[in-house]
């Protein structure tokens, strides 16, 4: 379906000057083999997005958490393509033709149509996105026998596909790539609430790429992804969150050889997974799997700052809030 939609998009985009788009990358649970709700699947495809002709992405760091979570802005800048016009003859420089002959010849600049004050926003190209996907579904194959429902969000595209037997949730995420590494600057929201020029940092495509290694070394009877999901299902509603059970698990699957993940090491896995958070909440210490680790394979590349910085606790609020740590505590003893 992603394939579809990335040639329909190709014959559109070149009308303007929007963000280029590039290969969609399948992340998060159901791409990384397992889910905690299997009857509730919501596949996650990442689209990197690059500047258009005359025109450039600069990531601006804009705040960084306790968490090690940072917050980036994009701020877009035009640049010079006289050149290019002498040569092709196809476009006018934004920089050296007047603003008058600009907007009677040529398609508005990215700057006057996804952007707030130089900055691109999430929000405007979430509906950008959302008009991409229902302009170009009728030119689609899929279209003939499926039906598609479009699901309101601010930051991601989301929609069902649905065939009468068969549905499909699926998000689409947007984001920039910081240089030639496995993190990126996506849409994905950082607390309840996220300015519209903000694009946090994540770890997605290094964590998918993390269990894709583990894959490739496990033994066939491995059971690390059913520890995983039964976990996970096992204390939902229970005040941890996913990422917390999957965090640990990570950190596990670098501690433990593959050879130790095999089926008759199902409990003794399952009982690890119980202790390593016990611990965690009572330290009140669980630390980023990706952020500082020099354990990765190296096949994960990471920019410089992240691969020499300072681990981050994810559990910090707990050191911070008494109150929260003593229901952590009585959550693990219900779990």
């Amino acid at each position: 379906l992603m394939h579809s939609f990335a040639a329909s998009f190709r014959r559109v985009l070149p009308e303007g000057f929007y963000p280029v788009l590039q290969e969609a990358i399948g992340v998060g649970s159901a791409f990384e083999g397992w889910s905690p709700c299997e009857q509730d699947v919501v596949y996650q495809v990442l689209i990197p997005m690059t500047a258009p002709l005359g025109h450039s992405f600069h990531l601006e760091l804009h705040s960084a958490g306790q968490t090690g979570v940072r917050n980036f802005r994009i701020r877009v800048q035009q640049e010079c393509t006289c050149l290019r016009e002498q040569t092709l003859k196809d476009m006018l420089c934004f920089l050296h033709h007047p603003e008058e002959e600009l907007s009677r010849n040529q398609e508005p600049s990215l700057l006057h149509t996804l952007c707030t004050n130089s900055y691109l926003n999430v929000h405007k190209t979430a509906r950008w996105f959302y008009q991409l996907v229902r302009t170009t579904w009728p030119d689609l194959i899929q279209f003939h026998n499926w039906h598609l429902e479009l699901l309101p969000s601010n930051r991601s595209c989301q929609f069902k596909v649905t065939n009468g037997t068969e549905s499909y949730r699926i998000e689409v995420l947007f984001g920039v790539w910081q240089g030639d590494s496995d993190i990126f600057v996506s849409c994905q929201p950082n607390g309840a609430w996220t300015g519209r020029t903000i694009w946090p940092e994540s770890c997605a495509v290094a964590e998918m790429k993390f269990f894709q290694y583990v894959a490739r070394q496990v033994p066939r009877d491995s059971l690390h992804l059913k520890c995983l999901q039964f976990f996970t299902r096992l204390q939902l509603g229970l005040g941890f969150s996913t990422y917390t059970i999957k965090t640990i698990v990570m950190h596990l699957l670098n501690i433990f050889p593959v050879s130790q993940w095999r089926r008759r090491h199902f409990v003794r896995r399952l009982r690890d997974i119980s202790e390593c958070l016990r611990t965690c909440v009572e330290r009140r210490c669980l630390d980023h799997f990706i952020v500082g680790n020099q354990m990765l394979p190296e096949w994960i590349i990471l920019p410089p700052e992240l691969l020499v910085a300072e681990t981050c606790n994810l559990f910090h609020d707990l050191v911070m809030d008494h109150d929260a740590h003593s229901e952590a505590m009585d959550n693990y003893e219900d779990l």
